[in-house]
């Protein structure tokens, strides 16, 4: 394929220290690193470090004897877009699951809710590189999206399913005026906002590969109730246990 680095083999890419074979067929991806390490060493069996390039660890390990991989994206659609397109296309990654947090943009989505992105609106040039003659609208793989509601049900998880709000800029921290912001995307039904889903759903679409983006909450914009820093990197275990339920 097209880009891949010449020593792949032997010696990964530039952002990922993972040889060929090193990562399982499906990933699951926090923004976080240590929360990568964290449900790595705390829910897999035999979890060993696979990378640490930049700080963004990698781990796998297996659940139930079948193989997964546990990898940190950063912050961002670029961040994203990088990590998710070299396991894709590099690493023969079929599925990739981010596990990660949003704001509530809605207070019917409280803090500590699971949020599916069935589909992922944006604010951000990602899918410009396509060259397509109008705005491309990505959604999560179906199959994935129906398996991981069942298993919410199942546990008796709140949960929400609809079309998120990935935005290029952190919308607590947003210059535009009150009401311009995030405020007018809830108004079109996106009940949670992150960073990163629409990059993955993006190269999952281009690269033929299956993702789905889910969510705990971690703050809501409309009533101010948030987790604290500690609680985001130990305490989504519900979501965890729902995307172990998307393991082949």
């Amino acid at each position: 394929m097209s880009g891949i680095p010449a020593d792949f083999e032997t010696r990964g890419t530039p952002h990922n220290a993972a040889r060929a074979g090193d990562i399982a067929p499906i990933v699951l991806m926090p923004g976080d690193p240590l929360r990568a390490r964290h449900y790595a060493l705390h829910r897999l069996q035999g979890a060993r470090e696979v990378s640490t390039i930049r700080g963004m660890l990698a781990f796998t390990g297996t659940w139930e004897g079948r193989p997964v991989s546990i990898m940190g994206s950063g912050m961002g659609a670029p961040s994203m877009g990088i990590y998710s397109y070299e396991l894709f296309a590099f690493y023969k990654v079929e599925r990739i699951v981010r596990i990660g947090t949003c704001g509530g943009l809605t207070a019917d989505l409280d803090v500590g809710d699971i949020a599916f992105a069935m589909s992922a609106s944006s604010d951000s040039a990602y899918a410009d590189q396509y060259g397509l003659p109008g705005h491309f609208s990505p959604t999560a793989d179906f199959a994935l999206l129906e398996a991981a509601v069942t298993r919410s049900r199942e546990l008796g998880v709140r949960h929400w399913v609809g079309s998120v709000f990935s935005s290029d800029v952190f919308s607590l921290y947003s210059a535009r005026a009150p009401g311009q912001g995030w405020e007018k995307w809830a108004r079109m039904g996106c009940a949670a906002t992150d960073m990163e889903s629409y990059a993955l759903y993006c190269n999952a679409a281009w690269l033929g590969k299956r993702a789905l983006a889910m969510f705990t909450c971690s703050d809501n914009n409309v009533t101010g109730r948030s987790m604290d820093a500690i609680d985001r990197q130990t305490k989504l275990d519900r979501m965890f246990d729902i995307a172990l339920a998307l393991v082949p």
